[in-house]
């Protein structure tokens, strides 16, 4: 564990924020972080085509400081592709810049840019929209950036691409809108989108490829992806097109999170760092094997200087440059709290409303020093500022995700106790409900709809529809922050030819992955997207939805016990009328997920409902007093 070691990290870690290229119009400055390299080389290219055999010069490198190698030429660089060649025991072995910033086809060769001619127009007054709310006031929509315009049916001209997200007045043949409309009428406030760096897994070579991945294969992290632009042999284009994306989104008021997946990189051996410092970057042990909590076959060793600072200014990068309202950690609980909690405190020196969430599974891996602390839920007292998701939500609603079982919306009373806990953001992890992401769908296992047929055969579809509209109102209405899967709200399915449900469509091509936007036009969908749209915007208007600490929540959401059998229901209080942000004095809230009808008793007072089997919204459609009837399968929301 040499680089481990203290004597390593004293001699090498460098603190300069010089690394890669440093662009002007008269001089471009590189700078290399290589401490075991005998010998270092900068090799320019004519193209980006990493086959091309089109080299124009190698310049050599000069030793530097803490394991830095540097050089600088003369002129305009801009649009000049090059790639760094070092020696290590009498072995050279050439890789892209670890810190690039664009490539050529593939990231096989870097690209120098000058970064203010990729921003579009207006780029320097571009904002988050949502800049000044709380985390727990998102409502999360996760997306990924192909299935959003590859239907045949989405409307929409630049199919599986960036700019796709800038297309306005998409329809389905129906008539309905598709895209950046239908995102904005939503009501959403973050589009959380899948991997969208360089990643491995899709020959950006091939145009006409039908390849598909989700993206957790990363190959350059700061670059992005050249499938999604296009052009990917233009290094200057995938740059341009991802901010013209974003500012897209912010234009129409939604915020942009990142899924970044630092944890593992698609390949160990041949990953840029790992071939310029030979496995510096991967947890590996003495015999040469590579740690797997990943399972994808290397672990990052975030706790040594370098790989840190690495993922430290990789993310403030895409915050600064692009952008980016907020990030999400692919299993981040492979990472070590002091690395997350040093990327939280540099991004918000400039970008304080920037949040931050990731998957804190409890995973095994081998970290190369001692005492190192990983960021699982566990750890989220001294993450302080950093979300989990949290599957007890998850797997409570629909069942677990590793069976068939039925969840508690499907009639599973012994799930009961523990929906309650999660329903008030107590877990026995955390009962922060800022740091608590509630949730019961994401691209990873079945889809909701899905996830519930397995569990109910024989169950006719629409008692399924009512299930999944009352997980949709249990995690909607809950403490926490709100994240939904793309598509749930359309009763999304992904159904393969042999007629079984796809649970891990990570490669499985539009087909199975695409938003089907023309369900749009048939009522059973747009019944079940008017629902979410009407909760959406209930969760919206009422701030004792969306209480941000642990006393809030015990001083004003309240287990009302007077329900029937296998019933839950919840009493919200501001009565004292300090919450600003709440215009009602009290919100009972009651779920049902029984295949009976039930009537609950209410606290004392007249009630105006305004959610109701199917409808939902802020609209009162009804008012009651002293009792309430609640159909099978079904919540009712009511306001005082």
């Amino acid at each position: 564990m040499y680089y481990s070691g203290n004597e390593f990290e004293e001699m090498y870690t460098y603190n300069g924020s010089d690394l890669g290229f440093t662009y002007s119009k008269n001089q471009t400055s590189f700078r290399l972080w290589a401490p075991t390299a005998e010998e270092a080389y900068v090799n320019f290219y004519e193209s980006g085509d990493y086959w091309k055999n089109d080299l124009k010069t190698s310049v050599k490198m000069s030793k530097a400081e803490y394991g830095t190698w540097t050089s600088v030429l003369n002129g305009d660089l801009a649009g000049t592709y090059y790639t760094f060649t070092v020696t290590n025991n009498g072995k050279k072995v050439e890789a892209c810049d670890p810190y690039a910033k664009s490539t050529g086809v593939s990231g096989q060769r870097a690209m120098v840019l000058d970064l203010s001619n990729t921003n579009p127009d207006g780029w320097n007054n571009d904002t988050n929209p949502h800049k000044n709310d709380k985390i727990t006031d998102a409502i999360i929509y996760e997306l990924h950036i192909r299935d959003f315009s590859s239907d045949e049916n989405s409307g929409m001209t630049f199919l599986g691409k960036y700019k796709a997200f800038t297309e306005t007045g998409t329809r389905t043949s129906g008539g309905n809108s598709t895209g950046i409309d239908y995102l904005k009428h939503l009501g959403i406030t973050h589009v959380h989108l899948l991997p969208f760096y360089d990643f491995g897994s899709v020959d950006e070579n091939d145009p006409l490829s039908q390849q598909f991945n989700w993206g957790y294969d990363p190959v350059n992290f700061n670059v992005p992806e050249g499938s999604y632009s296009t052009n990917p042999h233009d290094g200057f284009v995938r740059v341009s097109e991802t901010k013209e994306m974003i500012k897209a989104l912010h234009d129409n008021g939604i915020s942009v999170i990142m899924d970044v997946v630092y944890n593992h990189v698609h390949d160990g051996e041949s990953f840029c760092m790992n071939k310029l410092v030979p496995g510096y970057f991967s947890r590996i042990n003495s015999e040469g094997v590579y740690s797997n909590g990943s399972g994808c076959g290397n672990d990052t060793a975030s706790e040594r200087s370098m790989v840190r600072k690495y993922i430290v200014d990789s993310v403030c990068y895409w915050a600064d440059e692009y952008h980016i309202d907020g990030f999400r950690f692919d299993l981040v609980g492979l990472l070590d709290i002091n690395t997350i909690n040093m990327i939280v405190s540099e991004v918000h020196k400039a970008h304080p409303d920037v949040i931050f969430y990731g998957e804190g599974w409890h995973l095994e891996t081998v970290v190369t020093k001692e005492n190192i602390i990983l960021a699982t839920q566990s750890a989220a007292d001294i993450t302080p500022d950093f979300a989990y998701f949290n599957d007890n939500m998850r797997d409570g609603l629909k069942g677990n995700i590793f069976s068939t079982d039925k969840g508690w919306v499907a009639g599973n009373k012994n799930l009961t106790a523990s929906i309650h806990s999660s329903f008030t953001a107590c877990e026995t992890w955390c009962k922060n409900p800022s740091q608590i992401v509630q949730y019961v769908s994401c691209h990873d296992n079945n889809t909701l709809f899905d996830r519930i047929a397995l569990s109910t055969p024989g169950i006719s579809e629409d008692i399924r529809i009512k299930m999944c509209n009352l997980a949709a109102s249990f995690y909607l209405a809950s403490e926490g922050i709100a994240f939904m899967q793309a598509g749930e709200e359309l009763l999304r399915t992904k159904i393969k030819e042999d007629g079984t449900y796809e649970s891990n469509s990570f490669n499985s091509g539009d087909k199975i992955n695409s938003i089907k936007w023309g369900v749009l036009d048939d009522q059973k969908y747009q019944s079940t997207l008017e629902y979410y749209k009407g909760l959406i915007a209930f969760r919206k208007m009422h701030g004792l939805l969306r209480l941000t600490n642990t006393n809030e929540v015990k001083n004003r959401v309240f287990l009302y016990k007077d329900t029937p059998k296998n019933t839950l229901a919840f009493l919200f209080d501001n009565e004292d009328k300090a919450l600003e942000n709440e215009p009602s004095e009290q919100i009972f809230i009651a779920f049902n997920p029984t295949a009976r009808k039930c009537v609950v008793t209410l606290p004392t007072g007249t009630w105006n409902i305004c959610v109701r089997e199917n409808r939902a919204g802020t609209v009162v459609l009804d008012n009651v007093s002293e009792k309430v009837a609640i159909s099978p399968y079904s919540s009712v929301f009511l306001v005082r």
